[in-house]
């Protein structure tokens, strides 16, 4: 069968604010239909509302100590990078099997990561990333970045929301109208396109910038206004029609496209990001001195690095009036769709992978390619090995 061997381990999220699970009791029962064995940790659905015993009843077996279900699974699938584990005083990275797999977003550019991933290469341990899977039609069904983005551009929607201190749509009052809020989405992607249908369907006026003449042409189908930035084609957009990283130069330029309309902006959602490297910087701190006091920044590249220069990770805070929300792993405050949609990717993804108890490891394949970061006791993956200095 076509995971005979395999032990798959599903271990409970540790990340501060994370709700989502890696699978859920119906891939579960697909898992040990195919020949696996599947070790839950105690409460690992708890936060997406899946209890022990929907696991059980599927045939997965209950563990309670994180030490021996990593001990125990040869193939682990999480949601989120491997962090350090402060009740057990250990790198989770630390607990894996030496010679074991590891799925996950390992978001394996940003610097934050990278202590992991030296731990995971020194380990024998091959990891994939499911942020790397290319926009192909095989892969279609295994995207979990195109799912996890739907989430992010729809939620930060509603946090730019919530800080907001007026009204996003047009508002009839006894005294005349209220002009509805101006939102900027900087990055029109899949997040991009959520937060403009998002906003616009809150009544908000909205603006967009991205590099990519598709990209424009989406946004424009859903009523946003493009900011004029002329950028070649074959300069702006790489594989799979994704964003390529520009020269300092092209960045400067859309610096200066987007500094007049920040100013005008009400709420800035960012989304601008380069396939598994760091996210451009795009706002700085002088164009954040131009907004009006009482308008929000959501930037939903902070797991990459984010787009704006003041962002902290993790963190919402006020700059000079203006609040700038750095809120990592946005999609884990949507738990229960974002669990259904991520399990489903991370089982096709597994499915594609594994082949008669073999893990496929081909770097020519392009699948495989784009989400292998460690393996062999290397980091192989290229926006890692660039953000690291080594290449």
């Amino acid at each position: 069968m076509q995971f005979t061997g395999i032990t798959i381990g599903i271990p409970r999220e540790i990340m501060p604010g994370e709700r989502r699970v890696a699978a859920v009791p119906e891939t579960i029962s697909k898992m040990i239909a195919a020949g696996a064995d599947v070790l839950v940790e105690t409460g690992a659905g708890n936060g997406a509302y899946i209890d022990d015993d929907s696991y059980r009843d599927k045939g997965a077996e209950i563990i309670s100590d994180p030490i021996e279900l990593y001990k125990r699974s040869n193939l682990v699938i999480k949601v989120k990078e491997p962090r350090y584990h402060e009740k057990l005083g250990k790198h989770e990275a630390e607990l894996l099997q030496q010679d074991s797999i590891l799925i996950g977003f390992l978001h394996p550019a940003h610097s934050v990561n990278h202590a992991g991933l030296k731990i995971l290469a020194e380990r024998n341990i091959t990891s994939f990333t499911l942020d790397g899977i290319p926009r192909i039609s095989k892969a279609q069904q295994m995207d979990a970045l195109t799912s996890m983005s739907t989430v992010a551009g729809y939620k930060a929607v509603i946090f730019a929301a919530g800080h907001l201190g007026r009204f996003i749509p047009m508002m009839p009052t006894s005294f005349g109208i209220i002009q509805p809020a101006q939102f900027l989405v900087i990055g029109t992607g899949v997040a991009g396109l959520q937060s403009i249908a998002t906003a616009k369907r809150l009544g908000a006026k909205v603006k967009t910038l991205d590099i990519r003449p598709d990209a424009n042409e989406q946004a424009r189908s859903l009523g946003a206004e493009n900011i004029e930035f002329n950028i070649p084609k074959e300069v702006a957009v790489g594989t799979g029609g994704y964003a390529r990283r520009l020269d300092e130069e092209w960045y400067a330029r859309e610096r200066d496209a987007i500094a007049p309309h920040i100013a005008q902006s009400d709420a800035v959602i960012l989304t601008a990001l380069i396939p598994g490297e760091v996210a451009p910087r795009l706002i700085d701190e002088q164009m954040v001195s131009t907004m009006k006091k009482g308008s929000v920044i959501v930037d939903i590249a902070v797991d990459q690095g984010g787009n704006c220069t003041l962002t902290c990770c993790g963190e919402d805070y006020e700059y000079n009036g203006i609040i700038i929300s750095g809120i990592m792993n946005i999609p884990a405050t949507l738990p229960v769709d974002a669990t259904n949609m991520f399990a489903q990717n991370a089982w096709h993804f597994i499915s594609y992978l594994v082949q008669e108890g073999k893990v496929n490891t081909d770097i020519d394949d392009d699948i495989v390619h784009p989400t292998l970061v460690t393996t062999g006791k290397r980091i192989v993956h290229h926006g890692a090995l660039m953000a690291m200095g080594i290449e």
